[in-house]
């Protein structure tokens, strides 16, 4: 491991800099990570410190619900600031890792918006983030190009590319490669700054703003914690308020009781919600997870028509649209199929779920591959026509939402073929995210650290409290192991030996059984697989 520091002595890189993330980290970049992350990095860490105590509450028995003393923030009346033209049509948005090639394809998709992510379909491996960096850089100035250095193929921008977005990390990781006064930088941090200072200026050359993905927001102090963040930095280059326009996914169960707080928080930056709808399973599975009347069952089964998601969509949309907001659907994570009649069922899924997206009223959705944009598109256009979103669709009718409406627990099964399927989702998951890639095919979906997080989560509080398989069978530690053991015979036959020896499943496995039969939830598989990076 080498060190370097920059000529004020103050930040230590753990990676050498090769020459093109020179072009990163310039001096003027250097300095702004120094300044920012000693400004906001100690009310970060005050604000995860405020997460766990907030856990503690719930793991003695409370349960998460509308906070009295923001009442007033939710009575009165106000809107965010107008949302850009630009950003005005969100129909139908493609998310992805920050690889290059997969830039120019999801920019070429026939997609609204490009959801360039540094997150969950981003393994956050040193060379990975910063050559990220640089691809967006020359996305944003439409010179990204790319040649496959096996088949010779080129890949060049269209003339009208997707809008693009970027999602930064969340505030909960560090990004340990760089130190200030020797502690880690916040990830989520890094990126922004990269982000903004790299970009702004090609994006205002084209009437346009540093626009972002902002996750795993738990409360509306993290949201004021950013709103400071992006106006600091505004402020310091000199840029017009606003020029900063974010959505916030609402992947957390706390977040669902905070979104009117949210929105006024970041109301001169925020243009919109999205339905994080898979890390929402997985913080339902955290937060509640010493409450064993809210155990889940097969992770196939929780579905957006279980009674608790539904109320997170409508609450969200009406919550949205109150305050002049977008409210984003979910992922349809599927992946099309060259069997025409598996294809047609693929094709059928993605249209109820985006159906009953759209009826509800919101204003655009997520797809992970571009051959679901066809079918997409039909539902959109039969919902919005020519409009360019929903906020006229105010859901002013509808009974009101309460608390037990969101955490109404789910019906469903646990079964032996749902646990088997976690298993070996999970295990082939992690052992590719130890490999350097996010986002992965498995099993006809385009997976994410999210759904390695329910899988593993799911098999945890089974064990933890106990609950018996529909064969009878209780699932215990041994259990699961025996089982870990079948299914990682079962993924190598699939893979092959060569992919298994050289692809980290090994590794994967035993961090699967050290996070799923751990006697305390490990909060994130990204932050104990961090050490193995």
């Amino acid at each position: 491991m080498s060190k370097q520091k920059n000529n004020l002595n103050e930040l230590v890189f753990t990676e050498t800099l090769p020459a093109q993330f020179q072009e990163i980290f310039t001096e003027q970049a250097q300095a702004l990570i120094v300044e920012l992350t000693r400004k906001f990095r100690p009310r970060l860490q005050e604000l995860l410190a405020c997460r766990e105590v907030a856990q503690q509450h719930y793991d003695q028995g409370a349960l998460p619900d509308f906070a009295a003393e923001t009442a007033p923030i939710r009575a009165s009346q106000w809107k965010v600031a107008a949302i850009p033209k630009d950003l005005q049509k969100r129909h139908l948005e493609i998310t992805g890792p920050v690889e290059r090639k997969m830039i120019i394809n999801a920019l070429n998709a026939d997609v609204d918006v490009f959801m360039a992510d540094f997150e969950d379909a981003q393994s956050p491996t040193w060379e990975g983030l910063i050559q990220g960096q640089i691809n967006l850089r020359d996305a944003n100035l439409g010179s990204i190009e790319h040649i496959d250095p096996v088949s010779g193929k080129q890949y060049v921008l269209r003339e009208k590319p997707a809008m693009l977005i970027a999602r930064v990390r969340g505030l909960h990781l560090p990004e340990k490669h760089l130190l200030v006064d020797g502690q880690a930088v916040p990830g989520a941090l890094l990126d922004f700054i990269l982000y903004f200072l790299h970009n702004y200026k090609s994006r205002a050359a084209k009437g346009s703003g540093v626009y972002l993905y902002v996750p795993k927001l738990q409360h509306h102090q993290e949201a004021l914690w950013w709103n400071d963040v992006f106006s600091y930095l505004e402020d310091k280059l000199k840029q017009p308020r606003g020029t900063v326009r974010c959505t916030v996914l609402i992947e957390t169960l706390p977040a669902v009781f905070q979104m009117h707080e949210i929105l006024h928080s970041l109301r001169h930056h925020i243009v919109g919600l999205n339905c994080g709808r898979w890390d929402y399973i997985f913080s339902y599975i955290k937060t509640l997870r010493a409450h064993p009347n809210r155990v889940l069952p097969d992770r196939q089964v929780v579905s957006m028509n279980q009674p608790f998601l539904s109320a997170y969509s409508r609450l969200l949309i009406k919550t949205c649209h109150q305050r002049g907001a977008l409210a984003m659907g979910g992922m349809a994570a599927f992946i099309p199929s060259k069997n025409e009649s598996e294809n047609t069922e693929i094709l059928n899924k993605v249209k109820a779920d985006k159906e009953l997206e759209f009826s509800n009223g919101h204003d655009g959705t997520w797809i992970a591959h571009p051959g679901l944009a066809p079918t997409v598109r039909d539902v959109a256009a039969k919902y919005l026509g020519d409009y360019p979103n929903q906020l006229h669709v105010s859901r002013d009718q509808d009974a009101e939402i309460s608390a037990a409406d969101l955490l109404e627990p789910s019906a469903g099964e646990r079964t032996e073929a749902g646990m088997r399927t976690n298993i070996r989702v999970a295990l082939q998951y992690i052992a590719a995210w130890l490999s350097g890639k996010g986002c992965v095919p498995i099993y006809g979906l385009m997976e994410d650290a999210a759904t390695a997080e329910i899988s593993r989560t799911s098999i945890w509080q089974w064990i933890h409290h106990q609950k018996a398989l529909n064969d009878g069978r209780t699932v215990t530690k041994a259990l699961f192991r025996s089982m870990l053991e079948e299914e990682a015979k079962v993924v190598a036959d699939e893979v092959g030996t060569e992919r298994w020896q050289s692809e980290n499943f090994a590794t994967a496995k035993t961090l699967l059984d050290e996070i799923t039969t751990a006697d305390e939830l490990t909060e994130f598989l990204t932050l104990t697989g961090y050490q193995y990076l």
